[in-house]
């Protein structure tokens, strides 16, 4: 029997699979360099990494470049690092989908957490991740019901991160068995031997402050009046001092002050003593812990390998006058109890208007002891007096102004979400949601059939049912109705969306749970509240949370003319 040619409907010819829309990626660059990276010889460098990112990001395709988060300084055995979680802050807000590392060892050296991120959190957020030394980009990696084929190269960095710290340990406690420094910099008031960096020696700039310090001490002045007088002569803190002479580059450092701790750590160390004290901090690390701080009968001291910058006499008397004032506060400590504790229940949201720090929550006692209240005060302010205006807020007051803003936050939701209950009632937006639903059904068909002709189009073409001309005009002709197609749906589903800003509204949700609410609670404040700033003159300005959810809500009411008033 005859073999008889196969019939191909020219209009609706059978579907072959065509290629996608190449997608395009927000990508972050991330760099990550260890202390003891950055001080090697040959040592791989930010620069090095920033440069080898950019230059891979720029050259895909289906890359766009958004920014580069840079943790200097950081350990990559946990993910404790500030940039790292500004990039998580814009990978969940939808800014980030794609995150580009040098290697894996940069992204971090610990198997458990870089794994948890790797195999649960980037999918569940649905982030592309490359780490481009390794090879390894998660869109073509492969994976089985294991995960993805890298948990070995994981577990080999954190093994030798562990290795490497047990084998500097021994070295390096000899070393400080030995009265040698080790250390990046020397304490404030001494400088590394310019002949032996093992050794330290006064600093000619910082040692008299250091005297100072402790003669004012002696002379009655308290360790905040220390601060305030530093900082009143423009004498550089620690940080800043280091960060002056080049020795660290974190801009964190460039403008911090003194303050009681930094003062309080300089009075209390013995190395002022020409002793040398070290192991006071251990990083934990090939112990399977976390950093810690050793108790005094761990540290290590030396004694007389340095010249010392304070006598004797001074250092004793200067810890007797520390060890008084602890007992003194300690007796205090427990002499109110009977007025009792008043929870914090704004808690991380007060902040001062000028410097963008949190404001302190400071206990006050009067009238012999019988009245108790608390006052918000500025930080940087109590440890310099000119740096920052004065903060001094009562509570009290401060209590009064949030809930009213609250309560009519709440009164206004409550009046709204009636105006939503009468809109979504109406027969009019029920025939108007009916037709957008008949249009969007209506959309979905018409792109249906456009991308059924496009798919099916080569195979005509294939099977000589057309010209290479009429081919291409065709294909042209059935894009642009998908273009067409798809478009019209797009703008229909934003259409129904904005038609739906009265169902699940956040803002109506979070203030109508507190309808019946007395007064102001933590629960009120935390889920209403985003940030509160006090200025000099007291003046309080409250930014509330959902305020873009409020206003598309208030858009839609008036558009669909209903009177609405705040």
């Amino acid at each position: 029997m005859a073999r008889t040619k196969r019939k191909v409907n020219p209009v609706l010819p059978a579907a072959v699979p065509t290629e996608p829309p190449r997608r395009v990626y927000h990508t972050g660059g991330y760099v990550r360099l260890s202390v003891e990276d950055g001080g090697r010889p040959g040592a791989d460098t930010i620069e090095t990494q920033r440069e080898l990112i950019r230059s891979y990001i720029d050259g895909q395709p289906d890359m766009e470049r958004c920014d580069l988060y840079c943790d200097n300084g950081r350990t990559g055995t946990n993910f404790d690092r500030p940039e790292f979680e500004r990039l998580m802050d814009d990978v969940r807000s939808g800014k980030v989908d794609c995150i580009v590392v040098k290697d894996l060892s940069r992204f971090g050296r610990s198997y458990l957490e870089t794994g948890k991120y790797l195999e649960r959190i980037f999918p569940l957020l649905g982030v592309r991740f490359v780490a481009v030394n390794d090879g390894f980009d998660t869109l073509t990696a492969e994976r089985t019901q294991d995960g993805y084929i890298v948990p070995l190269k994981n577990i080999m960095n954190a093994v030798y991160s562990k290795d490497i710290s047990r084998k500097t340990r021994p070295p390096l406690t000899a070393k400080r068995q030995n009265g040698e420094f080790i250390g990046s910099w020397a304490a404030y008031g001494y400088r590394k031997c310019a002949q032996d960096h093992r050794r330290i020696e006064p600093d000619a700039e910082t040692a008299p402050v250091v005297r100072d310090m402790f003669q004012w001490r002696i002379s009655g002045l308290s360790y905040q009046g220390i601060a305030r007088k530093l900082n009143g002569r423009g004498i550089p803190s620690p940080a800043r001092y280091h960060y002056l002479k080049g020795e660290v580059k974190a801009e964190r450092y460039a403008n911090t002050v003194w303050s009681v701790t930094a003062v309080k750590k300089i009075l209390t160390d013995e190395v002022y003593l020409g002793h040398m004290v070290q192991g006071r901090r251990r990083s934990g690390f090939s112990e399977g812990r976390r950093p810690y701080k050793a108790p005094e009968s761990e540290w290590m001291i030396v004694r007389n390998t340095h010249e010392p910058l304070i006598d004797e006499d001074a250092f004793r008397t200067v810890q007797r006058m520390a060890e008084q004032a602890g007992s003194a506060y300690q007796e205090r400590l427990g002499r109110h109890d009977g007025l009792g504790t008043i929870p914090n229940i704004l808690r991380g949201l007060i902040y001062c208007a000028d410097c963008r720090r949190p404001l302190v929550r400071y206990k006050n006692v009067t009238n012999k002891g019988k009245n108790l209240y608390y006052v918000y005060i500025c930080p940087s302010h109590t440890a310099d007096l000119s740096s920052c205006p004065k903060k001094y807020l009562h509570e009290t007051q401060l209590k009064e102004i949030l809930w009213d803003a609250l309560q009519r936050e709440i009164a206004l939701a409550g009046n709204l979400d009636k105006l939503v209950h009468q809109h979504d009632r109406s027969a009019k937006a029920a025939s108007r949601e009916a037709a957008v639903k008949r249009e969007i059904t209506a959309a979905k068909q018409a792109l249906d059939r456009a991308n059924m002709l496009y798919d099916s189009l080569y195979q005509n073409y294939a099977d000589k049912l057309m010209t290479e001309r009429e081919y291409a005009e065709m294909k042209r002709r059935y894009r642009s109705d998908i273009d067409l197609a798809k478009a019209r749906l797009e703008a229909l589903e934003r259409q129904q969306k904005n038609r739906r800003q009265t169902t699940g509204n956040p803002w109506l949700a979070a203030c109508g749970q507190f309808k019946g609410e007395q007064m102001l609670t933590e629960a009120v404040a935390h889920a209403l509240i985003e940030r509160v700033e006090v200025d000099a003159r007291n003046h309080i300005s409250i930014t509330l949370r959902y305020r873009d959810q409020y206003r598309a809500l208030l858009q839609f009411l008036e558009a669909e003319g209903k009177a609405v008033s705040a």
